[in-house]
């Protein structure tokens, strides 16, 4: 991370979506409407494909809207918006809300319901216990797979640190933890999602050190079924002959992790032109 901000610069890369998508998960928000309302679609074709199956199921002769029309909907009708825009307990419900049951009760009858916030724990145990080799954020509940629009593809990420050296001392006076971040992924779109998940999973352990006061250390990622489509293929070649550019810089103000909120600015971010795909639902 010490060498520049892992955005991608073989493309222009929509900045301002991947740091909306991040800021919702840290909501613990699982429903369309921020996104919409905050100009980014890239969960709308889930929320749509959901809608249009139970919507043909249960029509009886109404009209089936459009896609088009719904996003309408959702950004104009709240009631439409709660019922139509929720994706289930995917990412954020996972991240800061996980349904667990406390089993230190005598009788199964009175076993009760609690929930997890994983991100508050994670910033928790950074600061008291940076050490632990528990620093470990999943959204891969088994019990709610069934509920989820789309299982998670990114499913979980781990958090690790050491002792900064001499010279990251000099570099980032009071800090002496360097902390490093691998994710775990089972499905990878690499042409549209993977530059996406690098960057926001940059932007995640940034804020974290900051938060921790921390130096960034490494971005790791645990990739399994890496594929690319073949509607991308044309497009893979056109970007595999550009020669990249140096990596940009970001600075990041602001920041309320626990709330998902966060200001950000990205230095010196040369790239080639944006290369359109279509987003494989």
């Amino acid at each position: 991370m010490q060498k520049g901000f892992p955005l991608l610069t073989t493309k222009k890369m929509a900045v301002k979506t991947m740091m909306t998508e991040l800021k919702w998960f840290l909501k613990g928000d699982t429903n369309i409407k921020y996104l919409v309302d905050n100009g980014c679609n890239i969960w709308n074709g889930d929320a749509y494909k959901n809608y249009e199956k139970y919507a043909l199921a249960n029509s009886y002769g109404v009209d089936i809207l459009s896609m088009d029309e719904f996003i309408e909907e959702i950004k104009t009708n709240d009631a439409f918006a709660i019922k139509w825009g929720e994706l289930g307990p995917i990412y954020g419900k996972q991240w800061r809300d996980w349904k667990s049951i406390d089993t230190n009760w005598e009788y199964q009858e009175d076993w009760l319901s609690t929930n997890v916030d994983q991100i508050q724990n994670l910033i928790s145990d950074l600061k008291t216990n940076p050490d632990s080799r528990r620093l470990m954020v999943s959204a891969w509940n088994v019990g709610e797979l069934g509920n989820m629009v789309l299982p998670p593809c990114h499913y979980g990420f781990q958090l690790y640190t050491r002792n900064s050296t001499r010279e990251e001392k000099i570099v980032n006076p009071g800090k002496y933890k360097v902390v490093s971040l691998m994710w775990n992924q089972r499905s990878v779109d690499t042409f549209l999602g993977l530059p996406f998940n690098i960057a926001s999973y940059a932007t995640l352990l940034q804020l974290i050190a900051d938060e921790c006061n921390m130096i960034a250390g490494e971005l790791i990622g645990n990739l399994g079924d890496v594929h690319l489509y073949k509607n991308h293929i044309q497009q893979a070649k056109e970007q595999i002959g550009r020669e990249p550019f140096e990596l940009p810089t970001a600075e990041f103000s602001n920041v309320d992790i626990l709330n998902g909120e966060f200001d950000y600015t990205i230095n010196d971010y040369e790239y080639h032109p944006t290369i359109k795909a279509p987003l494989s639902n």
